[in-house]
């Protein structure tokens, strides 16, 4: 299990990118960056922090995961859905809170 009581938000949360303009959910926090060094050279270009928590977020009307460092990500407070085609993979519904998460089967 990821340890994520550093993170500033948590899995299911509404964000918002303070660069590239988009909402989304999180889906899965990483306590520092795990991706390539090529990913991070070729797509990280504002050089955010490795040391601390990246994002994997589910993009609103789009079909595409992102992984975000935690400095480009602000609350997204519209409590609007996201239309997103893995929303039901991953959520049950989304809450005041956000979206919950789907339980696991035994």
């Amino acid at each position: 299990m990821t340890d994520t009581a550093a993170a500033k938000y948590t899995i299911g949360q509404l964000v918002h990118h303070r660069m590239f303009d988009y909402r989304g959910v999180i889906v899965d926090v990483d306590p520092q960056f795990k991706g390539t060094e090529e990913w991070y050279e070729a797509m990280a270009r504002s050089r955010p922090p490795k040391d601390k928590p990246w994002y994997h977020v589910l993009v609103h009307d789009a079909e595409v995961q992102t992984y975000v460092a935690e400095r480009n990500l602000r609350p997204d407070d519209s409590a609007d859905p996201i239309n997103h085609p893995d929303i039901a993979e991953h959520f049950s519904h989304l809450g005041d809170d956000g979206y919950v998460l789907r339980r696991k089967g035994n």
